[in-house]
């Protein structure tokens, strides 16, 4: 029956909903489907749809198809299922309900789903359009799966839509969110005209997968362009340089943030104070956040993170009390801030106590990074053996990572036993990472027990396992100049290599020695361990920052590994005589060296 047609006619509900009063279900000239606005629940939208019944609109495929979008549009699976048990009833579908369907499922949290849809869409003998082809290429992008993501690719070449301006930035998404970036490429450059969802997407994309120099290329080529940005591109864009840590990059992007007005957006200012932080200064991250008019949780967690990072636990805590007195609720990004804060600054009495509020206050149940801290921070403090036990009987299955945060902590004090049986643990699960070898090696040799160094050695090189070389970056005049421990040995210019042996005699003078005990090489002298620890990537990167900026600048400094004592003992030393400021930002952590001391307190 047509909607225009329906008879007149007046239902009253026997018990109606909390959401919809009496009068509004006594209906008299009224379509059931104009109710869909104030529903509010999957019982409610029932009792519209037992109404279509009453008034005979139960195989109207226009009522279907409202009743199956409204599900859709909260695509949760109890909300999916109904959909889908509605679409079930339609023997006449059309491609408008196979792609309210698919654009569902995509939302969902079985995205998967809607292939098998796909697969009867086929078999009913109607194409895919370009609607249809951007929702499963979304919900291949959400399952990681590369493959059917291809076929879809293949198809749409076949039909035509390859250079469709819906399909192509859903293709270019697909493909970065399943880790294939020169795929992603291919089809961004095959477009003849891209628009500014098809730079967002491949710009997301590359800072997405740690390519931060490709994206920051792809906005200069847009800026080139007559296209205007959007704050999601301004994301990727702030994202790329926190990644890369060049402050004075990033300076530029915020005042062009504030020029074409995008610091009106709260993701933008929070993702601004975590681009700063990152890069090295705190206090423009404070700024920030002291300028937001409105700040929602993310925001609070950003600055209580940046707190974290650069080592100020104990303002990290008051800032999220601050946080809980402006009845802003934390979410699992907030505990992790806190958590980081207290492991970092041996708060272990706060950091249980927060760890276990997640649960009992909070509702919040700790993900694998939470565990994490937990394991730093009882490692940190000493309690290895209560970390061991936290690990083993973890409900769910512990990963690598939660072992090797382990073994960083049997390294720091020492305990070569329990490196032992957590290293068998690693094992078990990946035995593929240089760096588990490297540890346990390093720590067998500070105890001389050189046979076990060689097994070791010997078990890499059979593994094909390599160690991670360490590489430090340093910005100089907005362009990021990166160095690799041993440069000065091989590659570096030969007035740096001189630069660094001034330096090295410098501090000397002012009480450095060399920790020749760092370089684990028993049939080494010890002019050759110093050499080694001499031509370190930080040290490298810190003389080069010297030698090219002005007197008085903050140099800063980001690794790629953990930072080792002999380099933080230099830095040290090298801010105390040349009265500047050093910022080293490793891969756990910040260190802020200022007239001869260190904000971490030399607890790392």
């Amino acid at each position: 029956m047509a909607i225009s047609c329906i008879p007149t006619c007046q239902f009253t509900l026997t018990k109606p909903s909390s959401a919809f009063s009496k009068n509004e279900f006594v209906i008299n000239q009224l379509h059931p489907l104009s109710l869909l606005s104030k529903c509010t629940s999957l019982n409610e939208l029932k009792q519209i749809q037992a109404y279509t019944i009453k008034t005979n609109l139960q195989s109207d495929i226009s009522v279907l198809t409202k009743l199956i979008n409204f599900c859709t549009l909260n695509p949760t699976t109890s909300y999916m299922d109904h959909a889908h048990h509605l679409f079930d009833q339609i023997l006449d579908k059309d491609i408008i309900l196979f792609n309210i369907m698919a654009r569902g499922y995509a939302r969902s949290n079985s995205p998967y789903l809607a292939f098998s849809l796909f697969g009867e869409l086929l078999c009913s003998g109607l194409l895919p359009d370009d609607y249809t082809f951007s929702s499963l290429l979304k919900a291949c992008a959400s399952s990681k799966a590369l493959r059917e993501g291809m076929g879809l690719h293949c198809f749409a070449v076949k039909l035509g839509l390859n250079h469709n301006i819906y399909i192509c930035p859903t293709l270019i998404n697909m493909y970065a969110e399943c880790n294939d970036m020169n795929a992603a490429r291919g089809v961004f450059d095959e477009m003849e005209q891209p628009c500014i969802v098809s730079y967002n997407a491949i710009i997301t994309g590359y800072a997405r997968s740690s390519q931060p120099n490709e994206a920051l290329s792809l906005f200069r080529e847009l800026q080139a362009s007559n296209i205007e940005p959007t704050d999601v591109t301004m994301l990727s864009v702030i994202m790329s340089c926190a990644l890369l840590g060049a402050l004075d990059l990033g300076k530029w992007i915020h005042e062009y943030v504030k020029k074409k007005g995008f610091d009106k957006y709260v993701k933008v200012n929070t993702a601004l104070i975590d681009m700063f932080a990152k890069c090295g200064s705190l206090t423009d991250a404070i700024s920030i956040f002291e300028g937001m008019r409105v700040r929602d949780t993310q925001a609070w967690s950003a600055m209580i993170v940046a707190f974290a990072t650069h080592g100020d636990g104990l303002k990290a805590i008051s800032m999220f009390e601050e946080m809980k007195r402006e009845g802003v609720r934390p979410d699992e990004i907030t505990f992790l801030g806190l958590l980081y804060a207290c492991s970092h600054a041996g708060l272990v009495e706060q950091g249980r106590g927060y760890f276990y509020s997640m649960s009992k206050t909070y509702g919040i149940t700790p993900g694998i990074k939470h565990y994490g801290c937990m394991v730093d921070l009882l490692g940190r403090a000493g309690h290895l053996d209560e970390a061991y036990n936290f690990v083993d009987k973890l409900e769910i299955k512990a990963t690598p990572i939660l072992w090797r945060t382990l073994l960083s902590a049997c390294s720091t004090h020492g305990n070569v036993e329990m490196a032992k049986r957590v290293i068998e643990r690693i094992f078990e699960l990946d035995d593929a990472h240089g760096g588990d070898y490297v540890i346990l090696s390093n720590l067998y040799a500070r105890v001389g027990r050189w046979e076990d160094v060689n097994h070791l050695r010997k078990l890499m090189k059979d593994r094909g396992v390599v160690k991670v070389p360490g590489c430090s970056s340093v910005e100089v005049n907005n362009v990021v100049h990166e160095f690799f421990s041993g440069d000065g040995v091989h590659c570096v210019s030969v007035e740096l290599r001189r630069a660094l042996d001034e330096l090295m005699k410098e501090i000397k003078l002012v009480g450095y020695v060399p920790d020749t005990s760092l370089v684990y090489h028993a049939d080494m002298e010890e002019e050759g361990k110093e050499l080694v620890l001499r031509y370190h990537s930080e040290k490298l990167a810190m003389a080069f920052g010297l030698l090219n900026t002005p007197p008085g600048t903050t140099i800063r400094v980001a690794k790629n590994l953990r930072i080792c004592g002999d380099c933080h003992n230099a830095a040290k030393l090298i801010s105390f005589i040349f009265g500047r400021k050093i910022v080293i930002r490793d891969v756990q952590r910040f260190h802020r060296f200022e007239d001869g001391k260190c904000s971490c307190g030399d607890f790392w």
